[in-house]
């Protein structure tokens, strides 16, 4: 345990099974405004990057007459009431955090933006855990670029290579690997092979298993 000073957490696909929510979310709008069948987003290509990205492919495909804003704004609405009607926390995350908070001090680093990061920590009292949060709203570049796991050290006044992430992407790996880190990465939505050749250090198939290499019983 002493050779790290802090957990950096990632959310969606870590803390909260929010992907198919997030592709639901997407779909329903993306119906409503008439491109429920030619959409033209693969989701798996925008896993561990900021929904602004997606907006922004969507945008340069169709030409849409709502702005960015407006859209981000519907489509945050629709996933926040979402959450809230499935509560979706990973079985095992408030056990892994509540031991790991009585040792290090824990940070999120997302993709998402603040007010969906406020609404899952909301679950299952998870907030009280976490020092800090950094989300993609907060730097110029989200993941895969460095730049969200270096915030949320700076605002935990960590080092870098004493931080270590918790990641479910390869887009997070890249990040917290660009950070300096080292990255445990969980097999929720991307393969181990695909996980270690982005370059993961360790890789887990369940919470328990990262507990276990965290000394956590």
């Amino acid at each position: 345990m002493d050779r790290f000073d802090a957990v950096l957490f990632d959310m969606d696909g870590v803390i909260v099974d929010s992907e198919p929510i997030h592709e639901m979310s997407f779909l329903e709008l993306w119906q409503e405004m008439g491109y429920g069948d030619n959409h033209g987003i693969h989701f798996p290509d925008y896993y561990g990057q900021s929904d602004r990205v997606v907006w922004e492919s969507f945008i340069e495909k169709h030409q849409p007459s709502q702005t960015i804003g407006e859209l981000i704004g519907l489509r945050e609405k629709r996933l926040v009431q979402m959450l809230r009607d499935k509560q979706p926390i990973f079985d095992g995350v408030p056990k892994l955090v509540q031991c790991l908070a009585k040792q290090l001090p824990l940070a999120v680093a997302s993709g998402s933006v603040h007010r969906i990061i406020d609404e899952v920590l909301a679950m299952r009292d998870l907030r009280r855990y976490f020092r800090c949060t950094a989300s993609s709203e907060d730097v110029e570049k989200p993941k895969p670029a460095p730049d969200t796991f270096l915030l949320a050290a700076r605002r935990l006044s960590v080092m870098p290579k004493k931080c270590c992430v918790i990641e479910d992407t390869v887009s997070g790996v890249l990040a917290g690997k660009a950070a300096g880190m080292t990255v445990l990465a969980i097999t929720n939505t991307f393969k181990a092979n695909a996980l270690e050749q982005a370059g993961a250090d360790q890789v887990f198939q369940t919470y328990e298993d990262i507990g276990g290499f965290f000394e956590i019983s």
